[in-house]
């Protein structure tokens, strides 16, 4: 199944996704049931969830572009919820704090069923409701030099974590663990890859999250980025106001949003 979270008048709606119309949810003991109620409104991003964990260096040719050593173990922090947003919400750069250096990465989200804690590798899937699309957008300054050797400020500004369109269940996509992943900005392809290239893949992650540690239900746990990030390039590629940045995730569809500057202005002298 496919899954919604639309904004109407009467609030957020949870609705199913068939190929031309959204029917409400109804949600029995943490499942989702399609009803006959047909409903209309704009796309928000498909999950609310309590926290949003993040992964760094997880795919193997990411790490070697970064330079990065391979790690042990999984390279964990955290996004604020104040960051997420949905698919054709605009992402802001920042100009109070200000950023020059804007980053896309295009990353395979899931999202935890009910609370887990001490989870087996073997039991791990059966706490995933679905997958979705998600920019972890990153401010390369704030990560890299500004930043006190933490990501986390980098990582969490208004707007910093689009996801969408869509939460896809699990029996809609056995292959998670090999769906082809890509960005577009403005059109050209500037990543493209397969989920087959993590370090730790999605059972390994949760056995590891959820060691000594409660994943609340509905947790939303982005998995990585592939090689082909902006400041790999040559020249770096940042993002500017006017870029549409588009990721795209086999069997979950495309993630659009437009970029531009936060409406900021320092106060005048004197003022």
């Amino acid at each position: 199944m496919k899954i919604a979270r639309l904004a109407t008048s009467e609030g957020p709606v949870w609705a199913a996704v068939s190929e031309h119309e959204f029917q409400l949810l109804e949600w029995r003991e943490g499942k989702p049931f399609a009803t006959s109620v047909v409903v209309e409104g704009r796309l928000l991003a498909p999950v609310d969830p309590p926290a949003i964990i993040a992964i760094g260096l997880n795919y193997r040719k990411h790490a070697e572009e970064t330079g990065a050593r391979i790690p042990a173990f999984p390279v964990v922090f955290s996004k604020g919820l104040n960051s997420l947003i949905g698919p054709e919400d605009v992402i802001e750069l920042p100009r109070k704090l200000r950023s020059d250096k804007v980053d896309y990465e295009c990353e395979l989200g899931f999202v935890i069923s009910k609370d887990a804690k001490n989870v087996s590798r073997e039991d791990a899937l059966d706490y995933v409701l679905g997958f979705t699309a998600a920019n972890d957008v990153s401010a390369r300054d704030w990560q890299k030099e500004w930043g006190g050797g933490q990501w986390s400020r980098s990582k969490s500004f208004d707007t910093f974590c689009p996801v969408g369109p869509y939460l896809v269940t699990t029996d809609e996509l056995p292959n998670y663990d090999r769906l082809r992943i890509s960005t577009r900005v403005n059109g050209e392809t500037l990543q493209d890859w397969s989920t087959d290239d993590l370090i730790f893949d999605i059972p390994s992650l949760i056995e590891f999250l959820s060691g000594s540690t409660t994943l609340k239900a509905g947790t939303l746990v982005l998995t990585g980025t592939p090689h082909g990030v902006g400041m790999a390039r040559t020249p770096p590629r940042w993002l500017v106001e006017g870029d549409v940045v588009e990721i795209e995730i086999e069997g979950i569809g495309v993630l659009r949003n437009s970029v531009r500057d936060e409406a900021w202005q320092p106060a005048a002298a004197g003022g």
